[in-house]
C-alpha cells in the first residue's frame, strides 16, 4: 500500500519527481511551502511529492507515538537507526518511485530529498538505488548503519549526485556526523556537493538558494 502523500505539481505534465520525506514527528505538509521559494521559472514542470511517514513508537521520546521512517533506539548516531524501519522506509519510497515510472517520470528523472530522518532515508535508499536516481538531496542528516554503507552500496548508486547541507550549530545531528557521512559517500565514489550554514537543526534561505542552483544543473544534464 502506498504512503500517502501530498503533491504539487509546477506545471502540467511534469517532467520530473522530487519526492521530499519530511523530518520526525512532522508530516508531509513541512516542506510543502519551500515550494514557491525553491521553483525557478526556467525549470521544467516538476511534480513534487511529499509523503506522510507511517505512525510509530519512538524509543527515545518515550514511546510516544509520531510520523517515523524509524525509530530511534540511541542517540548515538552509530546506533541511533532502527535498521529493520529504515529497511522499510527503504522500500516504501522505492514504491513511490515506481509509482512515478507509472506516471511518465523515469527513474533518472526523480531527485529524492529529506530533512533530518527524512534525509538518512534518502541516503539508505540512495545507496541501495540498483538503478541511479537524478539526483540526491540531504539536508541536515547522516547516513544509516554507515559501517554497512559499502556492503548494501549498489554499482550504479553512484552515479547520482549528492546535496548535502548541514547547520554548524546543529544539537540534533551533529555537525561532524554530517561531514563524516559526506566524507564517506566521497569514498564509496558519490560526487557530493557539501554545504555547511551557521545554523542550528533547521533550513535557511541560502541553503534553498544554493539547492536551486544545484537542481538547476541537474535539470540541464537530463
Amino acid at each position: 500500500m502506498l504512503l500517502d502523500c501530498i503533491e504539487h505539481e509546477t506545471g502540467p505534465s511534469p517532467a520530473w519527481s522530487v519526492i521530499w520525506l519530511h523530518g520526525l514527528g512532522a508530516d508531509g505538509n513541512d516542506f510543502a511551502p519551500i515550494v514557491p521559494q525553491l521553483v525557478r521559472r526556467d525549470w521544467p514542470a516538476l511534480r513534487f511529492v511529499f509523503p506522510n511517514a507511517p505512525v510509530r513508537k519512538v524509543t527515545i521520546n518515550g514511546r510516544m507515538a509520531m510520523r517515523a521512517w524509524y525509530d530511534i533506539v540511541d542517540a548515538d548516531l552509530d546506533n541511533r537507526a532502527d535498521e529493520a524501519g529504515v529497511d522499510e522506509s527503504v522500500a516504501q519510497v522505492e514504491a513511490l518511485i515506481a509509482r512515478e515510472a507509472t506516471r511518465g517520470v523515469a527513474r533518472g528523472r526523480v531527485l529524492l530529498a529529506g530533512f533530518s530522518q527524512g534525509g538518512a532515508v534518502t541516503l539508505a535508499a540512495g545507496l541501495r538505488s540498483s538503478a541511479p536516481l537524478a539526483g540526491l538531496v540531504a539536508l541536515s542528516a547522516y547516513v544509516p548503519s554507515a559501517h554497512k554503507a559499502r556492503s548494501v552500496l549498489a554499482q550504479a548508486a553512484v552515479r547520482a549526485p549528492v546535496f548535502f547541507g548541514h547547520g554548524s550549530q546543529d544539537p540534533v545531528v551533529p555537525f561532524q556526523a554530517g561531514q563524516r557521512s559526506a566524507a564517506l559517500l566521497r569514498e564509496l565514489g558519490f560526487d557530493v556537493d557539501w554545504r555547511a550554514y551557521p545554523m542550528p537543526h533547521s533550513v535557511c534561505a541560502e541553503e534553498i538558494a544554493d539547492l536551486g542552483d544545484w537542481m538547476s544543473r541537474r535539470f540541464t544534464a537530463g
